[in-house]
């Protein structure tokens, strides 16, 4: 085993959780590539086996659906529904309920990440237009998006990995997480609701703002490009459901006949793709194979079965999950636990324990901080302790739903 592969995982997941490295300007997507340049640099891993590690229809399917997303987001599709939410003639409570049923259900198909960050700028406007404090709605948006992408496995990026790694049925994915998403979103609502209770009106309201604008940064809405991305999400979702077809295989022919276009340039398209984000997976994906083939994980795995904590039952892999995934965030904490993750509920186990933990704090989610920025570039607090309050509290109620579900 090569002595340089243990100290270069070590050193990229404390870049995981401190969010980058002390002294040097490098985010987790920087620390992930720079510590699989330096395997490939020590000759801990050759330039084959590191293409090789990439799990290629993971990242088709991460790719394929920001294309997607993208054409939605372009044809102002998210701001024209969340402008149609905000004139609904409903009370404060009623309306966070058709914000979590819209946002879980949005997330659920076009990953939550994205539904954040093209709702969260018209939703605050909407609400501000309406003297709503926007605080306990970017609350909602966070947690419902971040509990509906469990109901898929496109949902998010950790579900599209635990899916394509484990060759898991979409629809029957589906079938045996729906219940414990739809109740998890009822609480989530219940949570929020009951603490704004009382405090939904802004203490000072927007002003000048005529009702039902279009906030300057949206983009217009256009009904043919709308279109055209829902014919193809429902298409695909057609695919997955009730045929044989590779779903990355699929995926990428969808994003192909987005990238075909009259009036939408391919630039505009590729611009909106996370390209940050496939680059951390490329990065993590070498990574972690170096440190499986060093055979200490298996070790690792041993060692902790014999203290009593075996990590591949359902108990201890969901546990696992939840705190790693706090720890290092859910995407590399998925990937360390997938090895282990051999029990037939493993894989809803790992994808809902991973995803729902992510409300628990501010930096749980990229989604949260998604909503957090919006909220500062527009004057508005919710920092870690806003979050928490409501975050904690719907995090523990929903793990708690989900391991009632799955408990055998």
């Amino acid at each position: 085993m090569n002595a340089a592969v243990p100290v270069i995982f070590v050193i990229v997941y404390l870049g995981m959780i401190l969010g980058g490295l002390p002294f040097l300007q490098l985010d987790r997507t920087g620390v992930a590539l720079l510590g699989a340049i330096a395997l490939v640099g020590v000759g801990a891993v050759s330039i084959e086996a590191a293409v090789q590690a990439l799990h290629l229809p993971t990242l088709i399917l991460l790719f394929a659906f920001m294309v997607v997303s993208a054409q939605l987001r372009l044809g102002g599709f998210y701001a024209w529904v969340t402008l149609k939410l905000g004139l609904l003639p409903l009370r404060p409570p009623l309306l966070l309920v058709a914000l979590v049923a819209l946002v879980g259900a949005l997330s659920a198909v076009f990953s939550n990440d994205v539904v954040c960050l093209a709702v969260a700028p018209v939703l605050i406007d909407a609400c501000r237009r309406r003297g709503l404090d926007p605080i306990p709605f970017l609350l909602g948006l966070a947690c419902a998006a971040n509990v509906g992408s469990a109901a898929t496995l496109i949902g998010n990026p950790q579900n599209m990995l635990i899916g394509a790694t484990l060759g898991l049925s979409f629809g029957g994915y589906t079938a045996q997480v729906l219940a414990p998403v739809l109740l998890g979103l009822v609480a989530t609502w219940a949570i929020i609701a009951w603490q704004a209770r009382g405090h939904w009106a802004l203490l000072v309201d927007g002003k000048g703002e005529a009702r039902g604008r279009r906030p300057p940064e949206a983009p217009t809405f256009n009904r043919w490009q709308t279109a055209k991305g829902l014919l193809v999400a429902g298409a695909l979702l057609g695919v997955f459901l009730f045929t044989s077809w590779p779903r990355e295989a699929a995926a990428l022919v969808g994003a192909g006949v987005m990238l075909t276009s009259r009036r939408l340039h391919s630039r505009q398209m590729l611009g909106l793709v996370d390209w940050e984000l496939l680059v951390l997976f490329m990065g993590l994906f070498v990574v972690n194979h170096a440190l499986q083939d060093s055979g200490l994980v298996a070790e690792a795995v041993r060692a902790l079965a014999a203290g009593g904590v075996p990590l591949a039952e359902p108990g201890p892999l969901f546990a696992a999950a939840v705190l790693l995934s706090n720890l290092v965030s859910n995407v590399p904490a998925v990937m360390l636990l997938l090895p282990v993750a051999t029990d037939p509920l493993a894989g809803p186990i790992l994808a809902l324990a991973s995803t729902l933990a992510g409300n628990l704090l501010l930096v749980g989610s990229i989604a949260n901080l998604i909503v957090a920025d919006a909220a500062g570039r527009r004057h508005l607090v919710l920092d870690w302790r806003t979050h928490a309050r409501a975050g904690v509290p719907v995090t523990l109620a929903t793990l708690a739903i989900a391991a009632a579900f799955l408990h055998r």
